[in-house]
């Protein structure tokens, strides 16, 4: 029996020759070819490819017949693949080439032996001894992805981490390879797991982490900006605390942002620096000084002009969290840019965006001097802010947001009368630098 026919080309490039793959040779649930054919419980045998996947996606059924399959072992058909080799090497003047022979996939024990050599190179601070261990996971992992499974869930985070800690205590600079070697399995095993956060939030690791920042090529830089974004993303305080009292950090941040070396770097750099001022640690408003001063609120701005959705997002949000503060709203008041932009950007890029500017406009108004209520409240008014708010309104907003908004309404009301609205278009406003 067969499945169906291809149609190959031969030396004179023209479609002459029929090619028959046996039904049997073809997997049920991809109909292609089988590379790596297994055999489960039920006797059906599947490409493991195609079979993984179909289990991955939450199914417990054996496609085939529908039974429940109660244990998932996949005995690999050696036969059968040995069958199937034979007929493409039959073949290979139609074209087919040779499926090669899979390798075995790694099982726990072999992780966990792994796992064992790698501990107890750090205990030694074997660096060389580490360093090929970890390439070797690496490998493993690049394979297949049945391996990087089976190494992350079998505890593979929190080893590294904890090597991580152990050579940055050690020495940085004398532990370069081996640090850079484990922070790129790291990025590779993503996201973090809860055994790894302790290790890779020392104030060793988060210091090596920034000192990678300083000092090391684009790649390694977007490896550990990848790798405090991961961590802080948990909303540990303590992680917090530990990265905003290594010095430097505040102007790194900065310079990320402000010079924009690549995507990767700029969006988890901002990233950073919201988990930073968001954050619910005791030094949460010293942090956001500290931002204040080296001119964020101007930075923000300028990346607001123009930027694509998930990075206004951020943006926004940031500029809404240094709102807060008399200092932020300072430098608020002072840029020409603050008004059109946020408005403008109200029912423009996102729901979150929309918020976002909705509640800095509403702090500059609710929390700033007469001169400088007055001053925004006109402002928003000539560039469209009362009809956006309308508009907000009607379209759905959380309770929260529709407070600031209606409140924001009856502020502006009074103004109307006098002015009248102009185009909203800011491109010709000047910036401030």
């Amino acid at each position: 029996m067969v499945l169906g026919w291809r149609r190959r080309k031969n030396n004179n490039n023209k479609l002459n020759v029929e090619v028959v793959i046996p039904k049997h040779f073809t997997c049920p649930i991809s109909l292609d070819l089988m590379k790596d054919p297994v055999t489960l419980s039920t006797g059906i045998t599947y490409d493991r490819e195609s079979v993984e996947k179909w289990f991955d996606d939450g199914n417990c059924t054996c496609p085939v017949i529908n039974q429940i399959v109660r244990n998932f072992d996949m005995i690999p058909n050696h036969s059968l693949r040995v069958m199937i080799q034979d007929w493409c090497v039959e073949n290979k003047q139609h074209g087919i080439e040779r499926i090669p022979t899979p390798r075995i996939p790694i099982s726990p024990f072999e992780v966990a032996e792994l796992l064992i050599q790698v501990k107890a190179s750090a205990r030694g601070l074997d660096q060389h001894g580490c360093l090929e261990l970890v390439q070797k996971m690496k490998r493993l992992g690049c394979e297949m992805e049945r391996n990087k499974k089976c190494i992350v869930e079998n505890g593979a985070l929190g080893a590294l981490a904890s090597a991580f800690d152990a050579f940055a205590n050690d020495s940085i600079e004398g532990n370069v390879s081996v640090l850079e070697e484990i922070l790129s399995a790291l990025n590779w095993m993503f996201p973090l797991q809860f055994e790894a956060h302790k290790s890779l939030g020392s104030k060793a690791s988060l210091t090596c982490m920034v000192w990678f920042l300083k000092h090391q090529d684009l790649s390694k830089k977007e490896m550990s900006i990848a790798a405090l974004k991961e961590l802080l993303s948990f909303g540990d305080n303590k992680h917090v605390e530990t990265l905003s009292e290594i010095e430097g950090v505040y102007e790194l941040l900065i310079e990320f942002i402000n010079k924009g070396i690549s995507p990767t770097i700029t969006k988890a750099s901002m990233s950073v620096v919201w988990y930073l001022v968001s954050s619910s640690s005791p030094s949460s408003e010293k942090m956001k000084l500290a931002f204040i001063e080296l001119g964020l609120v101007s930075s923000l701005l300028d990346i607001l002009i123009d930027s694509e959705k998930s990075l206004c997002e951020k943006t926004s949000a940031i500029f809404d969290s240094l709102c807060s503060t008399p200092q932020g709203r300072e430098k608020a008041y002072g840029n020409d840019l603050t008004v059109p932009l946020l408005v403008k950007k109200i029912l423009r890029v996102s729901a979150i965006t929309t918020d976002n500017s909705v509640s800095c406009i509403w702090k500059m108004c609710k929390f700033g001097e007469k001169v400088d209520e007055r001053k925004v409240l006109v402002e928003a008014l000539q560039v469209g802010a009362f009809q956006k708010l309308l508009l907000v309104l009607q379209v759905g907003c959380g309770d929260e947001i529709k407070e600031k908004a209606t409140e924001l309404l009856k502020l502006m009301n009074p103004y109307r009368v006098d002015l009248e609205c102009i185009d909203s278009d800011y491109k010709n406003v000047k910036r401030s630098f």
